[in-house]
């Protein structure tokens, strides 16, 4: 497995990563259309233990999501570029911003996730799966 690289746009923060994803997907929740200038987020998820920041350090905001859960985003404080995310129930995992991937290429996203809080002049593509929270949430 090869190490996959990313960061900010103004080079402050980089971060490695040591593993395989295990989804990618574009996130349609309110949260995520705020911090991505109204689109949804494309992100894909990976293991905590193998995202490691190696330049930097990124700022932390969090809040109380619609599912219940607390989760934080985190940002570089410099140039504003989304890096990570997560969720307090769910330490185990991060959530890594595509566009933060020195290769975003690399992970087409395979589904769509809350599409309940999708605006109404968003496409979702109907050949990928679609649900309205998030797998698995009630």
């Amino acid at each position: 497995m090869a190490s996959i690289d990313g960061g900010c746009l103004c080079g402050a923060i980089r971060y490695e990563i040591d593993s395989d994803s295990s989804l990618a997907a574009f996130c349609h929740c309110r949260d995520c259309q705020y911090v991505s200038g109204g689109a949804p987020a494309a992100v894909v998820v990976f293991p905590s233990d193998a995202v490691r920041v190696v330049r930097g350090k990124e700022r932390v905001f969090w809040n109380m999501a619609d599912s219940g859960a607390r989760v934080y985003r985190s940002f570089c404080d410099n140039c504003g570029t989304p890096l990570f995310a997560g969720n307090e129930l769910h330490p185990e995992s991060v959530v890594v911003k595509l566009g933060s991937l020195d290769d975003p290429s690399r992970f087409a996203p395979l589904c769509h996730i809350w599409t309940s809080s999708a605006q109404p002049w968003h496409h979702i593509d109907p050949a990928k799966p679609a649900f309205p929270k998030s797998p698995g949430a009630s």
